[in-house]
């Protein structure tokens, strides 16, 4: 019952937010495919999710079990945490306590999940800031990089 409620109000949000991200223009091309793509296929995602939740709740209710629920729940507050750290933070340390976060929760060792989320941090903001031209975010290592 509440599943069904919480996907039909989720299928409605994303009708509502494609609607809006219908509309996003950019001032200038950059992107061949604009500003909207993005959000729209996201919005896509989750409504065919929505539907397949409003239709066939019990098949995803049957196969929950408390550590998998645990998990989801963790992972999704640790993703929420690497959108709100992203700024403060900077893109190479959020990046990489994310990483290590996540791997720690699908049981990583320690040190191999420290070493995986420092090099994935530096080596995504080299790939995305010098071979991209994707400006991201310093954060705190802004005093010891720019000068």
């Amino acid at each position: 019952m509440y599943v069904r409620l919480f996907s039909a109000a989720w299928l409605l949000l994303c009708i509502g937010l494609a609607f809006v991200a219908w509309g996003f223009k950019a001032p200038f091309s950059y992107d061949p495919v604009g500003p909207r793509a993005y959000p729209l296929l996201l919005l896509a995602l989750m409504s065919v999710a929505a539907l397949w939740l409003l239709f066939k709740p019990g098949v995803l209710l049957q196969q929950l079990h408390l550590p998998s629920l645990k998990r989801a729940v963790l992972c999704v507050l640790t993703l929420l945490s690497y959108a709100l750290l992203f700024e403060p933070l900077g893109f190479i340390l959020s990046t990489a306590l994310t990483v290590f976060l996540l791997g720690l929760l699908f049981t990583g060792r320690i040190l191999p999940c420290l070493i995986s989320g420092v090099l994935m941090g530096l080596l995504l903001f080299l790939l995305f800031d010098y071979l991209l031209d994707v400006p991201l975010p310093l954060g705190l290592l802004a005093a010891f990089v720019e000068s």
